[in-house]
């Protein structure tokens, strides 16, 4: 009898299990009314780490509850998945506990930051996740299937560009604060010399693999301005009148290209507001939160709480 030698090993038991079916964490209860599951497992990208989800949750909610999706900031390259920039540090409850006590779900993805991969790994990230929640919305209570997106800086940028990505009809609104969403003109949108389209070491070029004037194809197919339809959902734009990072003038194009597309974008210049509500007075920050969350409400029909 020929020897064959060992038989070969199941490759398949190698593969990672799949996150819809994977125990959800304990809840904690970080204040009145709250469960927190905090790092559930949305997804395990072929060569990275697991990408993890924290949710926000109405206590004994009487069904199912709508769902407000935050990107969280940090120019791509940085940041914490809860984390809703310094002027909300300090704030208790915190605003995803605040949004519970409104009646939502809030759920705060990882993704992929520029230097793990990049683009379209960011939006391929938070595409899951919202498969992710569609599948596992019946055990956690959640409605689920239009969810709005909200985010801020380069999260907000990441919530455009998927809310524009995804199929007609499934995403019910989306909050930008403060996003770049033109990567090909944001150069005309600095000062003169600001910007360098060539040079590989921005965080624009470390998104897109490459400085943008080399990757020119790259930074329009990450730019929400040219993503936009007719099929477009309902947006909100925030943006800081004095901002000298992101320039407004990039929130003023993506409101007129969604305008030109058929829509009315509710576009809200702040005036004095620089980057991450820097210069905005207690009242005014409390007031864009206060912006957002209605805008949520009347997207998916939520109670006021």
């Amino acid at each position: 009898m020929t020897d064959r030698g060992p038989a070969p090993f199941p490759l398949h038991l190698l593969a990672p299990p799949d996150p819809a079916v994977l125990p959800l964490p304990h809840p904690a209860r970080p204040a009145d009314g709250v469960r927190l599951l905090r790092g559930a497992v949305y997804a395990v990208p072929d060569g990275s780490r697991p990408l993890a989800v924290d949710l926000w949750l109405p206590e004994d909610a009487a069904g199912p509850v709508p769902v407000v999706v935050f990107v969280h900031g940090g120019a791509w390259r940085t940041g914490l998945r809860d984390d809703l920039g310094p002027r909300f540090r300090h704030w208790r409850p915190g605003p995803f506990a605040r949004l519970a006590r409104a009646g939502f779900a809030v759920a705060c993805p990882d993704y992929r930051l520029s230097g793990e991969a990049p683009h379209p790994a960011q939006t391929d990230d938070l595409a899951a996740l919202l498969a992710w929640l569609r599948t596992r919305a019946a055990g956690l209570g959640l409605d689920a299937a239009r969810p709005v997106l909200w985010g801020e800086s380069a999260g907000g940028h990441l919530a455009a560009l998927t809310a524009l990505t995804q199929p007609a009809g499934t995403v019910a609104g989306c909050v930008t604060w403060y996003a770049p969403t033109d990567l090909t003109h944001l150069a005309d949108d600095l000062p003169e010399g600001a910007y360098d389209t060539r040079d590989p070491a921005t965080f624009e070029a470390l998104l897109l693999g490459g400085a943008p004037a080399q990757r020119a194809g790259a930074a329009r197919d990450a730019s929400p301005v040219t993503r936009v339809t007719s099929q477009a959902p309902p947006f909100l734009l925030l943006h800081g009148a004095d901002d000298v990072l992101v320039p407004a003038r990039q929130s003023v194009r993506l409101a007129e290209a969604l305008r030109a597309a058929g829509h009315q974008p509710d576009l809200r210049l702040v005036t004095g507001g620089n980057h991450l509500w820097v210069g905005l007075s207690d009242e005014d920050v409390e007031n864009c939160y206060v912006r957002t969350v209605d805008f949520a409400r009347r997207c998916t029909g939520a109670e006021g709480g």
